[in-house]
């Protein structure tokens, strides 16, 4: 029954490393200011009108 418990924590670790990401990722994309949104979005659109 052993090899249940190392699933478990490979499980809550998987979990917790997600969640790292996820708020890592959550606080890049809110730093931007509306202005910066802006022109990223210009940004994409003149690249998909090129291709």
């Amino acid at each position: 029954m052993r090899w249940w418990k190392v699933l478990g924590v490979a499980g809550l670790v998987g979990v917790a490393a997600t969640g790292v990401v996820l708020a890592r990722a959550e606080r890049k994309r809110r730093a931007y200011t509306p202005d910066e949104v802006r022109e990223r979005l210009r940004q994409r659109l003149a690249e998909t009108e090129v291709s």
